[in-house]
């Protein structure tokens, strides 16, 4: 059984479904007024293996993951370039799903907009209106953390200790700093619905309460996100849910930051990379081999030398793949795993106990990472004793593995060779015959200084570019 960090007890424990075969998790989307960044990318693989893995173990899982395309970045940045709302909520909409599909991540099954659900956020601030958890003043509409039992829950702090840590507080109608927006009364030019409150738009907060309890019903199984969305906006969604009288989810789970240096990559601090940069020149596997060589609950540190550290291990894997011509899984993409896969006669059982062993504790991907590389290592060293059908089912093995974790290995194709080229092959395949290994080295290092990746194997070399 799948166990992960609950950020709201603080400690590592199962993760208890709803409904029997059934997985639902609520994941936390963009804001799209910009270009995506590797920390956006990192969130969304995190979720992205625990979904796959969830399939392998045999669950029907409902992935949601919601769009907020209404946000004071999104007005301001329409308003410098004089363009509308939509316009700019469009474009980087479409580059946040350019970029999850550039980097192998499966798309939700429902991505729910923001501004179509407006109508149902304001029944939701009216109820709580009515309730008298929350209150009206010229600004907006703010829940009045006070009446929530439990609020500090995911913060791990209790609302005193909220309250002495909070802001000064500009605005003197708010009984409390720490009240937040569930309405925004609308200010002059900017896009406004209509309300008993008057004119104007959600707030942050009241977006996903209203999405993921629509879309997964009440106690839903899993909410996850950055570990910045923590406190406050997972903490003030569960409060409206609660006020409400609602059952939210049953497990929250949060993924650590990509820093740069000692900082949190941001757009705030304009430290950031975005995964299109990222991903010129570099696999989109190795950084999803970056990502899961993290806890995923740790900092992770993206620098030039862990990108290429990152793609030396994948080229191992693909030259592993390619030696025993492993079946290409496009990272289950489209057909999930069976839970028995590891009984199937061309698996090595052994290694995908051990596999679920490390996922199961709290996410263990770099542990499940390393079983992988060693197994990789024994079926080559089987590969070479001669004993291709024990290399054979461990390679086998590694593949599906790997593809659970959404890398799919191997399709390096062999190129062309010109006559040159061959010359050197035939050259060194004598060499290595002949057991004159410092020639073979030097014409390795020749044909490497050509821009090939040399493999040896039993026929012979082999170069893949």
């Amino acid at each position: 059984m799948l166990r992960l960090h609950d950020t709201a007890t603080g400690v590592v424990r199962p993760l208890e479904l709803r409904d029997p075969g059934h997985a639902s998790m609520y994941v936390c989307g963009l804001t799209v007024y910009d270009l995506p960044h590797i920390g956006h990318g990192r969130q969304a693989l995190v979720f992205d293996v625990i979904r796959r893995y969830l399939a392998f173990s045999g669950l029907e899982v409902h992935h949601v993951s919601n769009v907020t395309d209404i946000d004071d970045r999104i007005i301001d940045r329409a308003a410098s370039e004089g363009r509308t709302e939509p316009e700019v909520a469009g474009e980087f909409e479409a580059a946040w799903w350019e970029a999850t599909e550039a980097l192998g991540v499966l798309r939700p099954h429902d991505a729910p907009h923001a501004t179509a659900y407006v109508e149902a956020m304001v029944a939701l601030v009216a109820d709580l209106v009515e309730r008298g958890v929350a209150y009206p003043t010229s600004t907006g509409v703010y829940l009045d953390v006070e009446k929530v039992d439990g609020y500090g829950l995911l913060a791990r702090q209790s609302l005193d200790s909220l309250r002495a840590g909070a802001r000064v507080e500009v605005d003197p109608e708010k009984r409390s700093p720490l009240d937040f927006a569930l309405w925004k009364t609308a200010k002059p030019g900017e896009p406004a619905w209509d309300s008993p409150f008057g004119p104007g738009r959600p707030g942050w907060h009241t977006e996903c309460v209203v999405m993921s309890l629509d879309l997964l019903g009440d106690g839903f199984d899993l909410h996850g996100g950055g570990v910045d969305l923590i406190f406050p906006h997972h903490e003030n969604e569960r409060a409206q849910a609660v006020a409400e009288g609602r059952a939210f989810a049953r497990h929250w789970v949060h993924n650590g930051w990509v820093m740069t240096g000692t900082e949190k990559m941001s757009k705030s601090l304009a430290n950031f990379v975005t995964i299109a940069d990222l991903l010129n020149g570099t696999d989109a596997r190795a950084y999803r081999l970056l990502v899961l060589r993290s806890q995923y609950r740790s900092q992770m540190q993206v620098t030039p030398q862990a990108i290429a550290d990152a793609s030396l291990a994948l080229d191992r894997l693909d030259r592993l793949a390619d030696r025993f011509s492993v079946r290409p899984r496009p990272g289950l993409a489209t057909i999930p795993v069976p839970a028995d896969a590891g009984h199937a006669p061309n698996l090595v059982a052994a290694e995908v106990e051990a596999f679920r062993a490390h996922m199961d504790d709290d996410l263990d991907t770099p542990g499940a990472l390393a079983g992988l590389f060693d197994a990789a290592g024994r079926a080559n060293a089987l590969g070479d004793a001669g004993d291709t059908e024990a290399a054979r089912a461990l390679a086998e093995t590694v593949g599906l593995l790997s593809a659970v974790l959404g890398v799919a290995l191997g399709g390096h194709d062999s190129v062309e060779l010109d006559d040159d080229t061959s010359r050197l092959v035939t050259e060194r395949d004598a060499a290595r015959a002949s057991g004159d290994w410092s020639r073979a080295d030097e014409l390795r290092a020749e044909l490497a200084e050509r821009g090939f990746v040399v493999e040896d194997g039993p026929s012979g070399t082999t170069l893949r570019r």
